[in-house]
């Protein structure tokens, strides 16, 4: 992992259309509209795989989030970058659906904002993941239903964005496959 070099991020309108690159940092800084997605891995049981953040990550650290989430690349359509960083940070491949995408705003402890055009996939998988170290500390299974109480019971454990996307996530769910 030696090419360290900062990530860009596409900068995009209302709309989805692109507008623009843009250093990640700046963006954040400037909470500037850019593409992202969240991957959400679900098993046979119905239980999502949840991550938690390295210790070492700049915002966020050892807090809950979904399976996987980041900012798509120049030229890479959104389920190209889903599985590109299911592959990094959790160590496996399988494929992903598109449910849906929504834009939000959320300030982080440090002074940044996230304001993000989000692309909200799915897909399914078994097996334990094989982490990345430098980018997850931990890992674990949890019902949909589980998460939702724990948010409410427990907001600080989990990150500001993760929140948000999964009340959308939980909706979307309970529409669409009847669970709870």
């Amino acid at each position: 992992m030696g090419n360290k070099k900062e990530e860009n991020v596409i900068l995009v309108n209302q709309l989805d259309e692109e507008i623009g690159i843009m250093p990640k940092m700046e963006a954040h800084e400037k909470a500037l509209l850019h593409r992202a997605f969240s991957v959400f891995i679900m098993n046979k049981k119905g239980e999502t795989m949840l991550q938690q953040r390295a210790e070492h990550k700049y915002h966020s650290p050892l807090l809950w989030t979904n399976t996987c989430c980041s900012h798509q690349r120049q030229g890479e359509t959104s389920l190209e970058a889903g599985k590109r960083r299911l592959q990094e940070e959790m160590g496996f491949k399988t494929e992903l659906k598109e449910l849906f995408w929504f834009i939000y705003k959320a300030p982080f402890d440090n002074g940044l904002t996230e304001h993000e055009l989000d692309h909200v996939m799915i897909g399914y998988y078994e097996d334990p993941p094989d982490i990345n170290k430098d980018e997850v500390a931990d890992w674990k299974w949890m019902t949909p239903e589980k998460i939702k109480k724990d948010i409410s019971e427990n907001p600080g454990l989990y990150t500001v964005w993760f929140k948000i996307i999964f009340e959308k996530f939980y909706d979307h769910l309970v529409k669409n496959y009847q669970i709870v």
